[in-house]
């Protein structure tokens, strides 16, 4: 982890360079998106190859929404796929920074991966990037059948927002009556809801840009008020957890997130439910990023794949 977060800052200070940048500061949004994309464009490099890859552009209420169908070589048809919500305070990322996650994921579990590149804020604040995320679940429900999907087989994943925003849309989907068609979710280092505990005590600071200050930045990026930090549709510990999937929730030791996935793990499994639940040592929110450097991330992803292997009947 040392030898990536040691590349990561010599990215940093080349695309800094190449754009003529100073010091960027946490709040200084268009910069920080330059400096993202270009860090993930990095670690995104000799991502698997693909059957199929192709773009899809659905008509919602928030206006269109870009998807992004990864097909595996062994995809069986019709295939289960796995909506893939990314991560990034739901300020950064899209299609291209978590492509080497998406293909990795469809490659060692034979299933397609969906991407969604839901609407950013604070350009589009809350619920619109929840929204998008059900209107993509929703598509794969009504119209995924006439590209090879199983719509009775659908899995829900993320990582950091995109762990928040799956079980979002998994609970929108129970409220539906259609959580029956989600086998199993694959949430990395999400954020359930808790405002502190001892890991946002302990951790967080300049080298996962999860400092209070940077939580704090997102929140208020996201959040149209104060109030609706306690709106269900992102407090998902406030919401009863029965009836639900199994999960797979995997967390980061030195991560201020970190209990939020302890807290989902242990509520999720006092209602009943299944969780497969993982800690990693050692490495820093963000690492899933960084498979090709990174042996953990690597373990991360395969784990994931198998937990969707097994479910996949």
């Amino acid at each position: 982890m040392a030898h990536a977060l040691k590349i990561a800052a010599e990215l940093a200070a080349k695309t800094k360079e190449r754009h003529g940048l100073g010091e960027v500061a946490a709040t200084d949004l268009p910069n920080q998106r330059i400096l993202y994309n270009a860090d993930r464009e990095f670690w995104n490099r000799d991502a698997p190859e693909m059957g199929e890859s192709k773009d899809i552009t659905v008509d919602t209420a928030n206006g269109p929404l870009a998807l992004r169908l990864h097909r595996p070589k062994n995809a069986k048809s019709p295939s289960p796929v796995l909506i893939y919500l990314h991560g990034g305070g739901w300020i950064v990322g899209n299609l291209d920074t978590h492509a080497r996650i998406m293909r990795l994921l469809a490659e060692k579990s034979g299933w397609c991966v969906l991407g969604v590149d839901y609407h950013l804020a604070p350009e589009a604040k809350f619920p619109v990037p929840q929204e998008d995320c059900l209107a993509a679940a929703q598509w794969v429900i009504d119209q995924g059948t006439q590209h090879g999907l199983d719509a009775d087989r659908i899995a829900l994943g993320g990582d950091s927002a995109g762990g928040n925003m799956s079980m979002a849309t998994l609970l929108a989907l129970r409220a539906q009556g259609q959580h029956h068609r989600v086998k199993a979710a694959l949430l990395y280092y999400g954020s359930y809801g808790l405002r502190d505990s001892a890991s946002r005590r302990l951790w967080g600071g300049a080298e996962d840009g999860l400092s209070p200050q940077d939580l704090a930045f997102f929140r208020t990026c996201l959040m149209n008020s104060p109030e609706e930090m306690s709106d269900l549709r992102f407090d998902i510990l406030a919401n009863p957890l029965n009836d639900l999937p199994p999960l797979y929730i995997l967390d980061v030791a030195m991560d201020p997130l970190a209990d939020d996935s302890v807290a989902l793990a242990q509520a999720v499994q006092e209602a009943g439910g299944t969780v497969d639940y993982r800690r990693v040592e050692g490495v820093l929110h963000g690492f899933l990023h960084m498979s090709g450097h990174v042996d953990a991330a690597m373990t991360a992803l395969t784990e994931g794949a198998a937990f969707l292997r097994h479910r996949a009947d």
